[in-house]
């Protein structure tokens, strides 16, 4: 499993219908072959700075599944002009680590 991170400046003048634009976008995505699940939120720091989490089966999914579909076409038509400067796409593992609970 990976997840995708990209931080999100949306030009302050369309702040207020993004939201509702995500929402639509956010039906796209989720149906997506190794989509698994995706968060959006609000920087408390940073006025009109938003965080988007995905989680996919595998980097392919994301990378030649979704970024080559249809779809995604459809993702770049509702979303895209919201962003400046364009948001960088970073991809992650995550690193088991075991922590020891002495409450256990």
């Amino acid at each position: 499993m990976i997840m995708e991170l990209a931080i999100l400046q949306v030009k302050p003048e369309l702040d207020h219908t993004f939201i509702e634009q995500f929402k639509e976008a956010s039906e796209l995505i989720a149906s997506m072959e190794g989509y698994i699940r995706h968060e959006l939120q609000r920087c408390i720091e940073r006025e009109h700075q938003y965080v988007l989490l995905v989680w996919w089966e595998t980097l392919e999914d994301h990378v030649s599944g979704f970024r080559q579909s249809a779809e995604y076409g459809q993702w770049k038509r509702l979303l895209h002009h919201y962003y400046e400067p364009f948001p960088i796409v970073e991809h992650y593992e995550q690193i088991p680590l075991a922590v020891n609970n002495p409450a256990t």
